[in-house]
């Protein structure tokens, strides 16, 4: 039963993880190198991530600075930020580009929290979804005479456990970067 509960912790472990990692990607008025994740650069024939083909570092909280470790590559990092759709236009200068961050607009703001909110009660479905699986799964053990009904009750009160744990930390996230948005 410990390797039950081991592997409700891990997938809830993942959901949360990914919550983050949809967080870093929301643009909320500071300069996150994770803004730019998703951007692939044409180079030598071959689509590559960004952060592969050049540093990413953060200036005075507004600014990306992109530094390509082959300065040949400037145009297509250049035109790949473009065509990515993401609101932003990177200036040259010299061997580096950066991308000016323009504060968030209040209306915008709210947009922005809105959908953080959104991605968090998602992820609580999820992780409520794992909680269901392994509850099934513990009253399947429980049907096969495998555990008996009190290791069934506790193993149900082990995995809700793990569940609240898992929705604090959703919250958690979900509060951070709420105050992230609207300080901005």
């Amino acid at each position: 039963m410990n390797e039950l509960f081991k592997e409700a912790e891990r997938k809830m472990k993942e959901a949360v993880e990914h919550l983050r990692r949809e967080y870093a990607r929301l643009r909320a008025g500071r300069a996150n190198p994770a803004i730019l994740d998703g951007v692939r650069v044409s180079y030598y024939g071959q689509l590559l991530p960004l952060n592969q083909i050049a540093s990413i570092t953060v200036m005075e909280n507004r600014i990306l600075v992109i530094n390509p470790w082959d300065a040949n590559a400037l145009p297509d990092i250049e035109k790949s930020i473009i065509s990515a759709n993401l609101n932003l236009t990177p200036k040259r200068e010299g061997k580096v580009l950066k991308i000016e961050i323009p504060p968030l607009s209040e209306e915008r703001r709210k947009e922005l929290v809105k959908l953080a909110k959104h991605i968090a009660e998602e992820t609580k479905i999820h992780i409520r979804n794992i909680r269901r699986n392994f509850i099934e799964k513990l009253r399947e053990m429980e049907k096969n005479k495998e555990i008996t009904e009190d290791d069934r009750r506790r193993g149900e009160e082990q995995i809700q456990k793990i569940t609240d744990k898992y929705n604090e930390e959703v919250d958690k996230a979900f509060k951070e970067k709420e105050k992230e948005i609207l300080e901005g």
